[in-house]
């Protein structure tokens, strides 16, 4: 019997081991390694040196840091729920449609394809104040546009447009989990005297609830992580796209505004070569996004009624 439950165990280990290679090659070592060096100081050039708790306690008086994470925050808390309404909303009015739903789906779909850089090069373009054609078209309506990614004010606003508008690939989960909903509790309802809304807030909302757990989850990690885009668009609308040694020097534009958390962690590493200090903030990011997500989980067990 003994032999038996080996040969299953080997078997069932032999199957898992490419992912479990996988997982420790580019996941556990990367991170090991990062935790390591963040307690070092390190530049690629020379043997690190333990530095013990030096690059953490850097992070308390690092006004650079405390920039990257107020509009690191700014993203996570307006762009992540903006955009679960919106796709949710969306999902609604294709669920709807009786004809043309294969086209509209489609329609909406393609952006999320575009690779982030191109789509932001464009958004920039076509958002530009002076020559952009949103401008001129808003002024032949009477209404004067704002500079859109060349304002402090505007910048961030413009970057979750420009997410909205590559949301096809969450829209279309959530219309996947929309229209998985059973029609027989609409009918109940309409039975029961229900409007739209009540229908939507009583049947729809609940049966959807752990598709949002998805979106709000995997939003939150991407908004952490937001990169591309706010490098990319400071760049572009600064004028200045030029990238010397890897670093635009141009990142944050305008006035900060941009510079988020993972911008910093990259200039920090390859612009000033603290690489120790960067893995000590990839480690905080790291931390930061694994404790937002058991709480956003603990969280929904709770409103769920499920015991943890």
């Amino acid at each position: 019997m003994d032999g038996v439950r080996l040969r299953r165990g080997l078997t069932t280990f032999s199957f898992l081991a490419p992912a479990l290679i996988g997982i420790a090659v580019f996941f556990g070592y990367p991170l090991i390694s990062a935790v390591y060096f963040s307690f070092t100081k390190f530049d690629l050039l020379s043997v690190p040196q333990w530095v013990g708790l030096s690059n953490y306690r850097q992070m308390a008086d690092d006004p650079f840091l405390l920039q990257a994470v107020r509009n690191t925050l700014w993203m996570v808390m307006v762009f992540v729920p903006v955009r679960i309404i919106f796709t949710i909303g969306l999902a609604m009015l294709l669920a709807q449609l009786k004809r043309g739903a294969g086209f509209f789906r489609t329609i909406l779909y393609l952006p999320s394809l575009v690779p982030s850089v191109a789509a932001t090069i464009a958004f920039v373009y076509l958002l530009k104040p002076g020559t952009g054609p949103v401008n001129h078209l808003l002024e032949k309506i009477g209404i004067d546009g704002p500079l859109w990614f060349n304002s402090p004010a505007w910048a961030k606003p413009s970057l979750v447009l420009l997410g909205l508008w590559a949301c096809g690939d969450l829209m279309i989960i959530f219309l996947a989990a929309v229209l998985g909903v059973p029609e027989s509790l609409y009918e109940a309802a309409s039975l029961d005297g229900a409007n739209a809304w009540h229908k939507f807030r009583s049947i729809t909302l609940p049966s959807i609830r752990p598709v949002i757990l998805f979106a709000a989850v995997t939003g939150v990690i991407y908004t952490l992580q937001y990169f591309d885009q706010a490098a990319v668009a400071g760049s572009i609308a600064s004028g200045q796209a030029t990238v010397g040694a890897g670093i635009s020097q141009s990142f944050g534009y305008p006035e900060g505004s941009t510079f988020t958390y993972p911008l910093w962690l990259y200039t920090a590493g390859f612009r000033y070569n603290a690489l120790g200090y960067a893995n000590a903030l990839a480690i905080a990011l790291f931390v930061v996004a694994l404790a937002v997500t058991v709480i956003l989980l603990r969280r929904a067990k709770a409103f769920s009624g499920e015991e943890s």
